[in-house]
């Protein structure tokens, strides 16, 4: 007997008895349909994470450096240092977030968000903050209005709704009575609503004149950016080598300060999210083990109900080899089309988390642009295809080996 022929004799056997087919397949199904369904979540995410990367730039380099009493380098040691390394670096921002009270006329708006950066922090090219903010109109800051300590901000769309009712180039408002123009505004996240403390609920304004505004000369966080992607790793170690000759340590002290890549926070973000995806596809691995025992047992009672038929094909000459591999093909035809319908239904149930959790995810990010798809990948339908195949194969090999051990003239007297 050929292939074609125990395919046949196969797909007969599962007509004949369709809700026990189904019943058989529901494991494989369900199993099937949940890997797919973590996987294309896993890729959704991963993908999420580059487009917030690219916004942002993969070429960006964070410092953190912690208050030890101590004389700390300031932000005009980091320009020198831009300065004397062009190869690898391009530019730097302190990152200053003071605790200011804004107001404009009567007004207070005690969560919007203050951020004094230098204008490194806005790509012209990309019309996108390092933040992952657009800019929708006027201008950022430039270099002299940092320089210059210019009393300037760029604000957020609710405050120009809310303060200036959608109007706010050229007003003013105040930070710890401190008046600033407004000569930028950023463009509204679609997917949020504008909320008071909300992305939308924001100012930028020079690192200089934020730190008059609080009475502080020193900066915490700063960021760099070096000329690629593929020069951070040189741009970090020259970074690195500069904190250690000043604070005079040799294997550097990370009691002092922090510092990392956009890189290499995506791939521990990355590789975080993997082994999240491998736990999660393990337990459905679970349900496919299920649905291989349901094939066995299912083959196991049809080897049972169809010992007199074996009997009867050894006698007219079948040999061992004709039996097992018909009930191997019937249990891994059982397994195929049960993987197949569960790609359909993990096809399905992705696309409906995609729609139902894309847009909370997205707003979770707080930045426009960026999308969320769970599209399953080929890879992915044809990994959990073959291994439903080959769970049903290897299932179903114990009821086929003893359908094909099977003595013929027994299997003729069963009853």
């Amino acid at each position: 007997m050929n292939f074609t022929q125990s395919f046949r004799l196969a797909i007969k056997s599962l007509t004949t008895s369709k809700m026990r087919a189904l019943l058989t397949m529901l494991g494989i199904i369900i199993g099937v349909g949940a890997v797919i369904v973590i996987l294309s979540l896993g890729n959704g995410l991963t993908g999420m994470v580059q487009q917030q990367i690219d916004k942002m730039g993969i070429n960006m380099i964070q410092l953190q450096l912690w208050y030890t009493g101590d004389v700390m380098p300031d932000a005009d040691d980091f320009y020198d240092l831009v300065e004397q390394n062009p190869d690898v670096l391009t530019g730097v921002s302190p990152y200053v977030s003071p605790n200011g009270v804004v107001r404009h006329g009567d007004e207070k708006y005690d969560r919007t968000q203050v951020y004094g950066v230098s204008e490194i922090m806005y790509n012209s090219a990309t019309n996108y903050t390092m933040d992952g903010e657009q800019l929708a109109k006027g201008r950022f800051f430039s270099y002299l209005d940092v320089e210059r300590r210019e009393a300037v901000c760029v604000i957020g769309a609710y405050l120009e709704q809310e303060a200036f009712h959608g109007d706010a180039l050229g007003k003013t408002l105040s930070i710890n009575g401190r008046v600033l123009t407004v000569i930028g505004v950023l463009k509204r996240n679609a997917e949020l609503e504008m909320l008071p403390g909300t992305q939308d609920d924001q100012i930028y304004l020079p690192y200089t004149t934020a730190m008059e505004i609080i009475g502080d000369r020193w900066a915490g966080l700063f960021i760099f950016t070096s000329t690629s992607g593929e020069t951070a790793d040189a741009a970090k170690r020259v970074i690195e080598a500069y904190l250690n000759r000043f604070y005079r340590v040799e294997d550097g002290m990370y009691d002092y300060f922090y510092i990392t890549t956009m890189a290499e926070q995506a791939n521990m973000i990355n590789g975080m999210m993997g082994v999240a995806m491998g736990v999660l596809v393990a337990i459905a691995a679970i349900s496919l083990l299920v649905g291989g025992i349901g094939i066995m047992n299912i083959m196991l009672v049809s080897v049972t109900e169809r010992t007199r038929e074996i009997g009867v094909r050894k006698s007219l000459g079948a040999k061992r080899r004709d039996i097992r591999s018909q009930f191997v093909i019937e249990a891994g035809t059982t397994s195929a089309i049960g993987g197949l319908l569960g790609i359909g239904f993990g096809c399905l149930l992705a696309k409906l988390l995609e729609a139902l959790l894309g847009g909370m995810l997205v707003a979770s990010l707080g930045t426009s642009g960026i999308t969320f798809n769970a599209t399953p990948t080929m890879g992915a339908i044809l990994l959990s295809f073959g291994v439903s195949v080959g769970i049903g194969i290897l299932f179903g090999y114990l009821p086929a080996n003893k359908a094909a051990k099977l003595n013929p003239i027994d299997a003729l007297r069963y009853d």
